[in-house]
């Protein structure tokens, strides 16, 4: 059944990455010419010339796009204009540094914000709530360079507890992570509290009161997971954007990740590195977004876009939340009891 979602999830990524490369092989080509770029002010003209006829600048420009997307179809991005090797090795080299500090930043981030969203959404509107939101609002709200700086300087300059800069160890990891998982924190748990405090008022966690189950069991067994779509895409959005490269952090603590990479390959105008690096980038990103779309309809089975289409074909409508007989139960199941239009009190038995 998900095999064929799956390809054609693959299939529409697949077009998604080469017209990405394809608008940022236009964009790029239009801002320099790579022949100046390469050679020192004092080179002659006639070395230009010729130097552009290496590069095969001259030809037409519908030329030079199919032979950079031939490139791209066997994953050759031409040498880097900047450091005269390969441009997808450089950026490939990159990647353990990028997943590192995003796998520490969401090992962080992730357990703490559900944490607080779950705290907070026990006890609406209580003390604890409003605390632990203001704290949320205020991990959206910090930047994240003045957060860095104010680490670097605390922990670095004058505890000289951790490393300021560098790639090498965990504790290498442990600054900047701290860093980018403040604004995840506040917004996941802004999220998380939002999607519970919704999900606790339905109807059939009233009915599942009524039948006597204990408040940690309903929140346990049902609201969570029948909550976690919202925060599962949150969560997604923030991977996707740690991928892209945290380019102001990489700086300051001297990160060799991507991001700052990106940079400096645009800075210098390096065509290949730069459409290398968005190959990358996209990559990732579109696995992330694959792995949440099918995470979707393991979480929720009504969510599967296969069982959809196969009741379109049959003249049924789309099974949805909306329109389906009650909530689901951790292992898919409709929850006893959860019949929305049954008030709490018709649950109990009639008298004899």
């Amino acid at each position: 059944m998900y095999a064929r979602y799956f390809l054609k999830r693959v299939l529409h990524a697949v077009l998604v990455l080469l017209a990405v490369l394809v608008v940022v092989w236009i964009l790029v080509n239009q801002i320099g010419d790579p022949a100046r770029l390469i050679l020192p002010p004092s080179a002659s003209h006639q070395l230009y010339l010729d130097t552009r006829a290496a590069m095969g600048l001259d030809d037409p420009l519908w030329e030079q796009f199919w032979r950079s997307f031939s490139g791209w179809l066997h994953a050759d991005f031409g040498n880097s204009l900047w450091q005269k090797v390969p441009a997808l090795p450089l950026v490939l080299e990159r990647v353990p540094a990028t997943l590192l500090l995003t796998l520490a930043t969401f090992t962080v981030a992730l357990p703490v914000a559900f944490a607080l969203g779950v705290l907070s959404a026990l006890r609406p509107d209580g003390l604890l709530d409003r605390t632990l939101t203001a704290v949320s609002l205020a991990g959206v709200s910090i930047a994240d360079f003045w957060l860095g700086l104010m680490l670097i300087l605390v922990f670095g300059v004058q505890l000289h507890l951790l490393p300021t800069s560098g790639y090498g160890g965990l504790e290498f990891v442990i600054l900047p992570a701290l860093t980018l998982a403040f604004r995840p924190v506040g917004r996941l748990a802004q999220v998380a509290r939002s999607a519970l405090v919704e999900e606790m008022q339905k109807p059939y966690i009233i009915a599942l009161r009524a039948q006597g189950m204990s408040e940690g069991r309903i929140v346990r067994r049902h609201a969570l997971k029948n909550s976690l779509i919202p925060i599962i895409t949150v969560g997604g959005d923030e991977l996707a954007s740690f991928l892209n490269g945290a380019v102001v952090i990489e700086t300051i603590f001297a990160w060799p990740g991507i991001g700052s990479l990106f940079i400096q390959a645009i800075e210098r105008r390096d065509l290949p590195l730069v459409l290398a690096c968005v190959f990358v980038i996209a990559m990732l990103v579109i696995i992330v977004n694959l792995v949440i779309d099918l995470t979707y309809a393991w979480i929720d089975p009504r969510a599967s876009l296969i069982v959809d289409t196969r009741r379109r074909r049959r003249g049924h409508p789309p099974v949805t939340p909306s329109t389906s007989s009650g909530p689901v139960s951790s292992d898919g199941q409709a929850v006893p009891g959860g019949d929305v239009g049954r008030s709490p009190t018709s649950l109990s038995p009639s008298p004899t």
